[in-house]
């Protein structure tokens, strides 16, 4: 088996849930799968000494998941004050509205749809709460309405699923766009440079603690399956699932669906460049 601290992004081995940074504590959802990993990461973030606390994602509609989180952030001495969501598919929001109602929160989103108290988010928004400091960056292209959340004090990003602790991520289309995807990449790159962030805490799968090496392999990835896809194409592969049973011949055939809005995605990105 391959050591973790030679995998991209090092994930760290062990348990999945529990405290991972200085602030940030995960709750595991109890809803593994191909897709979702081992779960979904529910993260609760409170500032040391604080008695509040902000959610993220609170997963799917899963009434023991949901009192589980609440469970945890008690157990801290703290209280829900706030629930964020890194984007709208149902294993990260689903949970949110009745969340919101055992907590008594707002819900804050980039999507209108998925807001519950008004206020949304959006690129540059700081939140403060019990002395917690949260930078909102915009990083469409997984879906449209992806967001991370900057972590300074931790030197972390919360990524939603833009970036995975394990294997690399959908770009949804037609909601989730490539070149905005690869921009978003660039952006999150730009953090662990000019930031200092070296810890990704994910939407799924471990935490990463070479937040820079994770961002490389995936730009890497992403190039190396767009020019495969485009040699598809130039070779006479003209459908999506003609060019994934072609290009994704060694990945687990579940999987296929998944990967043909990927490939759709990097059709209508070849195609708008004019490169096939």
């Amino acid at each position: 088996m391959t050591h973790a601290a030679a995998l991209p992004g090092r994930p760290r081995e062990g348990v999945i849930g529990g405290p991972a940074t200085d602030r940030a504590v995960c709750v595991l959802a109890p809803n593994p799968s191909a897709m979702t990993l081992d779960g979904t990461n529910t993260w609760l973030l409170s500032e040391p000494g604080s008695d509040l606390a902000v959610a993220v994602d609170p997963g799917p509609l899963d009434e023991g998941h949901l009192a589980n989180v609440i469970a945890t952030a008690e157990r801290a001495g703290k209280r829900v004050a706030l629930t964020l969501l890194t984007h709208g598919h149902p294993d990260h929001s689903d949970g949110a509205a009745r969340f919101a109602e055992l907590t008594g929160t707002r819900v804050r989103a980039l999507d209108p749809a998925l807001r519950l108290g008004g206020e949304g988010l959006g690129e540059g928004d700081v939140i403060t709460t019990g002395g917690l400091e949260l930078r909102v960056v915009a990083t469409p292209g997984h879906t449209a309405d992806s967001l991370c959340f900057h972590l300074p004090a931790d030197a972390a990003v919360l990524t939603g699923d833009t970036v995975l602790g394990r294997g690399t991520t959908v770009v949804a289309h037609p909601d989730g766009r490539l070149g905005d995807y690869l921009d978003s990449l660039r952006r999150l790159r730009s953090l662990t440079v000019d930031d200092g962030v070296d810890t990704v805490l994910p939407g799924h799968g471990p935490v990463l603690n070479d937040a820079r090496g994770v961002i490389e392999f995936y730009l890497a990835h992403r190039a190396k399956r767009l020019a495969q896809v485009e040699t598809a194409v130039e070779d006479g592969y003209r459908t999506p699932s003609e060019v994934v049973a072609h290009v994704y011949a060694d990945v687990d055939r579940t999987l296929w669906p998944a990967a043909e809005l990927s490939v759709r995605a990097q059709m209508d990105y070849l195609d708008e460049h004019g490169l096939v």
